[in-house]
């Protein structure tokens, strides 16, 4: 599990952080005639287009990876925190007291070798 406190992923969930957890995209099948796609720049964030429930976001600059909204998942508590990323945006009020890598950028790698 990811921990993403920017501002794009607080805006696109609603929540104070999002939780994601990553796959390999060729080991998942996301569809669905349900399901809606907003692209901005290189991510596309997939949604219901039901209930408007975020599902799973694709960022372009990571070619093979798909990252699925911890709330998405039938068994959430399956899945174990790894890191934040983003934690300069983090918001001064909200208190995440754990022992987990804070990344100020991102905390993958794009290809071209920078941190978003």
């Amino acid at each position: 599990i990811s921990y993403c406190h920017c501002g794009d992923c607080r805006r696109a969930s609603g929540a104070p952080v999002s939780a994601f957890v990553g796959f390999m995209a060729d080991q998942v099948a996301l569809d669905g005639k349900a399901l809606k796609k907003f692209e901005n720049g290189p991510v596309t964030r997939s949604f219901c287009g039901i209930c408007g429930s975020p599902i799973a976001y694709v960022d372009g600059r990571l070619s093979g990876h798909i990252y699925f909204t911890l709330g998405a998942m039938d068994m959430p508590a399956y899945f174990k925190p790894t890191h934040h990323a983003h934690v300069r945006e983090q918001l001064p009020f909200l208190h995440m007291p754990d022992d987990l890598p804070r990344h100020l950028k991102t905390s993958v790698p794009r290809p071209n070798g920078t941190q978003l």
